[in-house]
C-alpha cells in the first residue's frame, strides 16, 4: 500500500499522510492480584500478569518527537478453549487504569 501512495501522493493528498505515518508499539505486563473485569470484555478474567500492547503514533510537525496513543490491547486467554490459547482484545486505556485500580484497592483474602 504505501508503495501504490508513493506513486500517487500527486493525485492522492491522503496518501501522503499515510506514508509518512511512524507508529511505534510499546509491550508491557500488567499484574492483577484478583479475579477483575474490564469494560469491553464480557467475561471475568482470573488473576494474573497480562501483557499489554500499546499502538501510538508520532505527531507530525513538532521541533521534538511526540507521540499519541491511537490503540491498546490486552492478551487474554481465549474465551470457552483450554491450554495455551489466547486472544487479543482491544481496550480503553482508561478501562484499563480503572481496573488495575480496583484491584489494587480489593481486600487481600
Amino acid at each position: 500500500m504505501v508503495r501504490s501512495c508513493i506513486k500517487l501522493l500527486r493525485r492522492r493528498p491522503d496518501c501522503e499522510r499515510q506514508a509518512s505515518m511512524t507508529i511505534r508499539s510499546r509491550r508491557e505486563t500488567v499484574i492483577f492480584k484478583h479475579p477483575f473485569q474490564i469494560r469491553g470484555i464480557d467475561r471475568h478474567l482470573p488473576a494474573g500478569a497480562y501483557e499489554v500492547i500499546t499502538d501510538e503514533e508520532m505527531i507530525e510537525g513538532l521541533s521534538f518527537p511526540s507521540f499519541r496513543r491511537v490503540a491498546t490491547m490486552i492478551v487474554v486467554p481465549a474465551a470457552g478453549l483450554r491450554g495455551s490459547a489466547v486472544e487479543m482484545i482491544s481496550i480503553g486505556s482508561v478501562d484499563l487504569s480503572d481496573a488495575l485500580l480496583i484491584d489494587a484497592n480489593a481486600p487481600n483474602d
